[in-house]
C-alpha cells in the first residue's frame, strides 16, 4: 500500500564518530514496548516519580494476545494511576512482530532449516562467568518463566530458549531506576548480528544487551534518565484514578524506556528510546553505540561522550528502528506521546515515521506518510520499500512506502 512522502521540519542534533565500525545485520522482534515509565505511582512517593507496576498473564485461546495485554499479561495495576495503567498497556504488547527480510545483510531466515532439534553448538551449556542462564539445549523447549529470548528455525516444532533475560536483569539491576524496580526486564526490540550474536533493548531495564548462543549475556549500553517538563494539554484525572497528575511545565526525571535497536550501514548499534512519564513530546532520543561496546554510558547530559553518543533528539514515543541507504528510520506510536493517547487527548492516535539523515555532525529528520499512520506498531526496509505495520492494537495491516 504506497504512502505519499512528505517533509517535516528538521530537526538538529550532533554526532561525533566514536571507535570503530564494525559489521552486523539487522533484525527486529518485539511488539509495543512497556518499559518502567508505565507503572502505577507508588506509595509514599511523589506522584510525579511513578508509575503502573507489573501485572499477571493471560492469553486468548490458540495464544493470541488479547488487546489491553502485553505479551499476554493482563494489564491490572497494583496501585492508582488510570494514566499509568493505561501507559503500561501501551507498553506491553505482544512481541511478535517479525518483519521479514533483513536489513542489512544477513537474517534470521537465512538460516538453515534443521528438524532435528538446536545445533550442537547450543548443546553444551552456559558458558562464562556471567550469571547462571537457561540453556537453548534444555529437552523441554517450551515457554520458559520470565523474559526469554528464543530461537526457531524452520522445521523446529518449537522454539528453543536461548537466554534467560530476567534472571541476568536481577543479577543487574538498573542503576538509575527511579520507582523502586530496579531488576525489572522486558526484553522488547532485537536485532541480530552476523556473528551469531543478538542485541536486546530491554524497556524495563533501560539498557542494551548481547546476548551469545550458548546464553552469556553482557550489557553494552545503559540509558540514564532525563530530566524533562510535564506537558500542557493533558486531562486532569481523580485521586481514585492516579491523579492529580503535576502541573504543565514541572521538571520531572523521566526513564529513557529502550524499546528498538537496529544496526546502521555504518556497522553502529542504534537505540531508541519511548520516554517514560509524563511522555513529554520531543524528549525521544537515538543513541549511537560503538560496535563491541561493553558498560557504556548514554547521558543526556553528556550526549558526546564515551561510546555512546546521541545521535538525533526531538523524537516522540519511538517504538521502533530500521536501517537503510538513506538513513535511520524512526517510528513513533504517536505524535502526541502515549499518554496522551492513554488519556484520550484527541487526535492523538496519530503516529508518525521519520528519516533520520547524517548531514554532518547535524543529522535532520523528514517525516513521511505525515497523519496517514494510526498507532503504527513497527517498521522494516528492503530494497523495495520501507514497510509500516499497524495500528497496533488492531485490526492492523502492512503497508509500503515507495
Amino acid at each position: 500500500m504506497p504512502l505519499p512522502d512528505s517533509e517535516g521540519e528538521g530537526h538538529e542534533q550532533g554526532s561525533d564518530e566514536v571507535g570503530d565500525g564494525g559489521d552486523g545485520s539487522r533484525a527486529r522482534g518485539g511488539g509495543s514496548p512497556r518499559g518502567r515509565q508505565g507503572r502505577r505511582w507508588r506509595r509514599g512517593r511523589t506522584a510525579h516519580h511513578h508509575r503502573p507496576r507489573r501485572t499477571t498473564r493471560r492469553r486468548r485461546p490458540g495464544g493470541r494476545p488479547d488487546p489491553g495485554h502485553r505479551d499476554g499479561r493482563r494489564l491490572q495495576p497494583r496501585h492508582r494511576a488510570q494514566a499509568q495503567a493505561a501507559a503500561r498497556r501501551t507498553a506491553r504488547q505482544p512481541a511478535l512482530r517479525l518483519p521479514a527480510g533483513d536489513r542489512a545483510g544477513a537474517s534470521r531466515h537465512d538460516l538453515p532449516a534443521d528438524p532435528g532439534g538446536p545445533p550442537p553448538e547450543e548443546a553444551e551449556g552456559v558458558e562464562g562467568s556471567e550469571p547462571a542462564l537457561r540453556s537453548a539445549a534444555e529437552p523441554e523447549a517450551g515457554p520458559a518463566a520470565g523474559a526469554t529470548l528464543y530461537k526457531w528455525r524452520p522445521g523446529w516444532r518449537q522454539p528453543v530458549a536461548v537466554a534467560d533475560i530476567a534472571a541476568y536483569q536481577a543479577q543487574d539491576p538498573d542503576p538509575d531506576d527511579l520507582e523502586g524496580f530496579p531488576e525489572d526486564s522486558n526484553p522488547f526490540g532485537l536485532a541480530a548480528l552476523r556473528d551469531g550474536t543478538v542485541l536486546v533493548a530491554d524497556a524495563a531495564g533501560n539498557d542494551l544487551l548481547r546476548v551469545w548462543p550458548n546464553g552469556r549475556i553482557v550489557t553494552v549500553a545503559r540509558l540514564k534518565p532525563r530530566v524533562v517538563e510535564v506537558p500542557a494539554g493533558l486531562p486532569d484525572l481523580p485521586p481514585e484514578e492516579g491523579g492529580p497528575l503535576p502541573p504543565a511545565g514541572t521538571p520531572i526525571p523521566s526513564e529513557a524506556v529502550a524499546t528498538s535497536v537496529t544496526v546502521g550501514k555504518d556497522g553502529y548499534w542504534y537505540v531508541g528510546e519511548l520516554r517514560g512519564f509524563p511522555a513529554t513530546p520531543g524528549t525521544s532520543q537515538i543513541w549511537r553505540i560503538a560496535p563491541g561496546s561493553v558498560n557504556a554510558t548514554c547521558d543526556p547530559e553528556r550526549p558526546r561522550q564515551g561510546r555512546c553518543q546521541r545521535y538525533a533528539d526531538g523524537l516522540t514515543s519511538v517504538t521502533d528502528l530500521a536501517a537503510g541507504k538513506q538513513g535511520i528510520y524512526a517510528l513513533e506510536l504517536s505524535k502526541a506521546s502515549w499518554l496522551s493517547f492513554e488519556l484520550g487527548v484527541p487526535g492523538a492516535e496519530v503516529g508518525g515515521l521519520f528519516l533520520v539523515r547524517k548531514q554532518g555532525k547535524h543529522p535532520r529528520i523528514v517525516e513521511l506518510a505525515r497523519d496517514q499512520l494510526i498507532l503504527p506498531g513497527g517498521v522494516d526496509v528492503s530494497e523495495d520499500g520501507v514497510y509500516v505495520v499497524g495500528p497496533l492494537f488492531g485490526p492492523g495491516a502492512l503497508s509500503r512506502l515507495r
